[in-house]
């Protein structure tokens, strides 16, 4: 029973995978409920399988032959004797149809009514809805889009730019900014293909996009008993392709009256439409406060765990509670925000190759501790575990990286060092990039928009800035690293004996990207102290808990605590801290010369090829054996985790030789397609 004396379920069944569905298994789990795993086979070893009490196959991997099977879903819920079903986020959890077929199945949805979905999820009614509610709406074309010539003439009516998104979509997919009618009539062709591909459903409408703009979104919950209230705001605008990287709570822009405001306009959004569940009213706001409805999204956010955070409050559970009939325990005088919290996406993406998805096992994966220390607080949401594998038929998200502090720039530092903490081996992943966005003066700042990412790395991303500081930080873990493995052989060898052995020696600590050498005097006071002075710095008390073949360096540099990845190399380390990947090999004096007297590496040429970025499979081929092409031609489109991603000619050229066929796949560095210099 609940506390309002109302059944609670005995057992709900978890419509998901990945990191949400674990996380929902967790809440289920300390509410005393037994949960039910679903799984395609490319799942059958997955963690969220092993944290459910029971769990049943839907069947291939495809998500449209597994999690999007609503009979199979029912199915399993009837055969496990599931209460209820709670959908997640993504697949099925906005989906109308689903929400009917629970009722008439007697099984309850842990979300809103199949009404509130239906009004929400479509972006064109949820506008005309927002505004009878008297929410303030962002300028556009009510209607959809038929075909490609009508959304140039709209775009041109409205005046680019605008943004062209699917009616249907989320989460980023199926929507594109254009500035011009070419980027207009390529960006609707693409938008709605992706939008038939990812939800079945093409329709596309175009709003006026708002120039330097910033995401803020507003969180909701109701009950069934008329009960609404909104808590507190999450800034979302750290985005990449429209995909949410990094967000927070509350909103550096945001001031009590304006979130008052926000949380006022959202709350009578979600009483309009009867709304009994937790939800997520997204606006977009000008650089002055001015916001603008986006849309509803009628389910649990990606980024819940920051509201969590400063509110105190689980969010599943209380859709659990409400879902079972319960009132919400708490009106809007008792929501509180307390501190700041960030969190932080971490995706199975090559940020140094654009982004491109990563697949593979997961050799290595150690998250950074969780739980709290020296008032700060640390919390990792996944579903994966190592040994794993990241799979091309899914989201590539790894894992959620929390942290909350009592002010914004202690849970940014705290963010910082948990980033550099956390390891990852096997696949390609977006740590580094993240950790630059940490260290980031304008982030740091809070002078955010949704443009941040491009125009902060325009050039794509090659690693954070070399600082002084961070060098300093990175020669000192070097030469460290250097003296603890070398008293290690020592002792092996039995050249000294026991650990209490100092001692001093001279050596330079030499970066390969640069090929320059940092000479340095170390030396050892005790087993775990030793001091490093470089020949033109000030001398640095290094205090390290680290033993060789451990993949994270961890200690204090002159009292401050630090974590630095580690990778072994011949006479030397690769070491990545803050964003920063640095090659550092440590010779003595000798060694050194020596080095910089070798000659440098030459490069692959790589110019006549189309080179495979990422694994995929080829949707479509723009060209034919001997077309000349100019830079900055499409050449064909690889989908890779339900993402179009077109692929365009870096130079002009005559396609020599074209090596695959529509539908083919194709894996990381294949080659695409041949090129001969184009002299015409």
């Amino acid at each position: 029973m609940t506390s309002e004396g109302v059944p609670m379920f005995s057992k709900i069944l978890v419509a998901n995978r990945g990191e949400i569905a674990c996380r929902i298994m967790r809440t289920a789990a300390r509410m005393g409920i037994s949960t039910v795993a679903v799984h395609s086979d490319a799942d059958a070893d997955a963690l969220h399988v092993e944290m459910a009490d029971e769990a049943v196959r839907l069947g291939p991997p495809p998500a449209a032959e597994s999690y999007l099977r609503i009979d199979r879903i029912i199915e399993a819920a009837r055969r496990t004797g599931a209460e209820a079903i709670h959908p997640g986020y993504g697949f099925l959890s906005e989906n109308a149809d689903f929400v009917r077929a629970c009722e008439e199945a007697g099984i309850v949805f842990i979300g809103p009514s199949a009404h509130a979905i239906g009004m929400m999820g479509d972006k064109l009614r949820s506008k005309q809805c927002a505004m009878e509610a008297g929410v303030s709406t962002v300028p556009g074309h009510a209607g959809e889009i038929a075909d490609a010539d009508e959304a140039v003439r709209v775009a041109e009516e409205i005046g680019c730019p605008v943004m062209i998104k699917a009616s249907a979509g989320g989460g980023g997919k199926g929507m594109r900014i254009a500035r011009t009618p070419e980027e207009v009539r390529e960006g609707f062709e693409s938008a709605r293909s992706e939008a038939l591909s990812s939800f079945g459903d093409g329709r596309i409408l175009i709003e006026k996009f708002i120039e330097n703009p910033r995401h803020v979104e507003i969180q909701i919950m109701g009950d069934r008993h008329g009960n609404v209230i909104y808590l507190g705001e999450r800034e979302c605008s750290i985005q990449r392709r429209n995909q949410k990287v990094v967000e927070e709570a509350p909103s550096p822009l945001l001031d009590e009256d304006t979130r008052r405001a926000m949380g006022e306009q959202a709350v009578a959004l979600a009483r309009a439409v009867g709304y009994d569940s937790a939800g997520t009213v997204e606006f977009v706001c000008g650089q002055d406060r001015s916001f603008y409805f986006l849309e509803m999204n009628t389910r649990l956010q990606v980024e819940h765990p920051v509201t969590e955070m400063i509110t105190g409050l689980d969010l599943v559970e209380l859709m659990i509670r409400v879902a079972a009939g319960e009132p919400l325990p708490l009106t809007q005088d008792d929501v509180h925000l307390n501190g700041w919290a960030v969190e932080a996406r971490v995706y199975a993406e090559d940020p140094y190759r654009n982004f491109l998805p990563s697949i593979g096992r997961l050799k290595r994966f150690l998250p950074p501790e969780e739980g709290g220390r020296g008032g700060l607080r640390v919390r990792v949401d996944t579903g994966v575990r190592e040994g794993g594998e990241i799979s091309i038929h899914y989201d590539p998200m790894i894992a959620k990286l929390v942290t909350w502090g009592p002010d914004r720039e202690a849970a940014i530092e705290a963010q910082a060092d948990a980033l550099d903490a956390f390891h990852i081996d096997g696949i390609g992943h977006n740590i580094p990039f993240l950790a630059a966005i940490m260290g980031n003066e304008r982030w740091r700042a809070g002078r955010l928009s949704t443009g941040f990412i491009a125009e902060e790395f325009p050039d794509g991303f090659r690693g954070a800035e070399v600082t002084e500081e961070i060098l300093a930080r990175l020669v000192t873990v070097a030469a460290a690293m250097d003296h603890m493995e070398n008293m290690r052989r020592r002792r092996i060898s039995g050249q000294v004996e026991g650990e209490d052995v100092t001692f001093s020696r001279d050596r330079v600590v030499w970066r390969e990207d640069v090929r320059e050498g940092y000479p340095v005097h170390v030396e050892c006071e005790s087993p775990r102290l030793i001091r490093v002075r470089p020949a033109d710095g000030e001398e640095r008390a290094v205090e390290q808990d680290w033993r060789p073949g451990r993949p994270v360096w961890r200690g204090r540099i002159n009292g401050r605590p630090l974590a630095v990845q580690v990778r072994r190399v011949a006479n030397g380390y690769v070491l990545t801290h803050r964003g920063v990947t640095l090659e550092l090999k440590v010779y003595t004096p000798r060694e050194a010369e020596l080095a910089a007297l070798m000659p440098e590496k030459d490069e692959a040429d790589t110019s006549r090829h189309l080179i495979c970025p990422m694994p995929g499979k080829v949707l479509s081929l723009s060209v034919a054996e001997g077309d000349r092409v100019k830079a900055g031609t499409p050449l064909c489109v690889i989908e890779a985790m339900k993402m179009e991603n077109i692929l365009r000619a870096e130079r002009d050229a005559r396609v020599a030789a074209i090596r695959v066929a529509v539908g083919d796949s194709v894996s990381v560095d294949q080659i695409l397609m041949e090129f001969e210099q184009d002299e015409a």
